[in-house]
């Protein structure tokens, strides 16, 4: 979503069909409030309770694990469930810090590691595209990263557009704008200027401009070829970084990876699978933080059958 298609509040948003939307977005910044300490004790029991209402991701959640690790112990596996569903509850939490606290309070709980790679990037005037995976926590890296260099964020407009006004302001924050992921030749625009765009292209965005790769032990996860389309056009550098909660300080660390080296260009099935690599990578950072409730092997191959 371009600067000039920002969603705006108008009185429309006040309709009683959004007083559900306002009262959640009234509890994220009420809660945000709250001592971090209070906040990490609370979202691990609204997690908790959470999953115990939604079965069908529960599920989820332990097929995506027996999927991606079939040689890892079931009191492994259950032992990373737990933590999951307790960060999943922690991420209402997060997504509140990320949107309402003060640029100094992320500061004191949000620690950077790499940012070298990013002013060697600028001296070279040379675009970064920011390879990122789904980890409960994204808001707030993100967050993090923004108040000290400009970036910009792959976004997708929410179905809700009183949910979408507030998700715009939090998520543009800090020196971020954001851009509609349909809009390929505005990213590719930033990326030959030598801006950042932040991506993800850990999830499973259809089987339209995508290939089949490995990821994990799973064969043929359905994989998007944007990161082909976007770095073979623009010439950027890929730049994966990890943001990963200490379990015991309950301090944040993000790291910014150097360049990657040997991205296939001009093949899109060599780098769907070269990206996977890096997702793992980013994952095993800390498995239990991501988002493992995503249905990540819902398309299939012609001819195979369902994973779930």
């Amino acid at each position: 979503m371009s600067f000039k298609n920002k969603p705006v509040f108008t009185r429309s948003l006040l309709h009683p069909r959004y007083w559900g939307t306002l009262a959640l977005v009234g509890l994220m910044y009420s809660l945000s409030l709250l001592p971090y300490s209070v906040q990490l004790f609370l979202g691990k029991h609204i997690g908790r309770l959470a999953i115990k209402l939604m079965k069908k991701r529960q599920h989820i959640i332990h097929r995506n694990l027996e999927l991606c690790f079939p040689l890892m112990s079931v009191s492994e596996r259950e032992s990373l469930v737990k933590e999951n569903i307790d960060n999943t509850g922690l991420a209402l939490f997060e997504t509140g810090m990320a949107w309402f606290w003060s640029d100094a309070r992320v500061c004191r709980h949000v620690t950077i590691k790499g940012m070298e790679h990013m002013e060697q990037l600028e001296r070279e005037g040379k675009g970064a595209l920011m390879v990122a995976v789904h980890s409960m926590n994204l808001e707030l890296g993100a967050r993090a990263f923004g108040i000290k260099k400009t970036g910009m964020g792959v976004y997708r407009p929410n179905n809700n557009p009183c949910f979408d006004y507030f998700q715009y302001q939090g998520r543009s924050r800090s020196n971020r704008t954001l851009i509609d992921r349909k809009d390929v030749k505005g990213m590719l625009r930033a990326l030959k200027t030598g801006k950042r765009v932040w991506y993800a292209p850990d999830h499973d965005y259809g089987l339209r401009r995508s290939t089949f790769a490995p990821l994990f032990a799973v064969k043929d996860a359905c994989t998007t070829t944007g990161t082909s389309l976007l770095v073979d056009a623009s010439h950027c550098a890929v730049v994966p970084f990890t943001m990963v909660r200490d379990n015991d300080s309950g301090h944040y660390t993000l790291t910014i990876c150097p360049p990657v080296e040997g991205f296939p260009h001009k093949d899109s099935d060599a780098a769907a699978v070269f990206i996977n690599k890096i997702v793992e990578q980013s994952i095993m950072a800390a498995p239990s933080q991501y988002m493992w409730l995503h249905r990540r092997f819902k398309n299939r191959p012609e001819g195979q059958s369902s994973l779930y």
